[in-house]
């Protein structure tokens, strides 16, 4: 289970990386796999910490950051479907 934590871990920060640097049409792609990223690393530490593999202080120091992480994704979610215009689907208004 450690390794997969260590692994979602590391495909957390790629994905966020690339979202960083992504062209705007591709972040808000990227944003959502982040996201489900972050919550399967979520879920993984809560498993861990139920069976008792993590500690109760590990567990708060894992969960604290991760929380604020889940904060700053769904901001730029957010913040990128703000700056979207709808899409019309063609119809022309006259």
């Amino acid at each position: 289970m450690g390794e997969k934590i260590n692994l979602l871990f590391i495909e957390l920060a790629e994905l966020i990386f690339t979202a960083g640097f992504a062209a705007k049409e591709n972040k808000a792609v990227i944003i959502k796999k982040a996201s489900l990223k972050l919550d399967l690393l979520k879920f993984f530490i809560q498993i861990a910490w139920e069976l008792k593999a993590i500690d109760n202080k590990k567990f708060a120091e894992l969960s604290a950051p991760l929380i604020e992480i889940g904060k700053m994704l769904g901001g730029w979610q957010r913040q990128l479907i703000k700056e979207t215009p709808p899409i019309t689907g063609g119809v022309r208004r006259y």
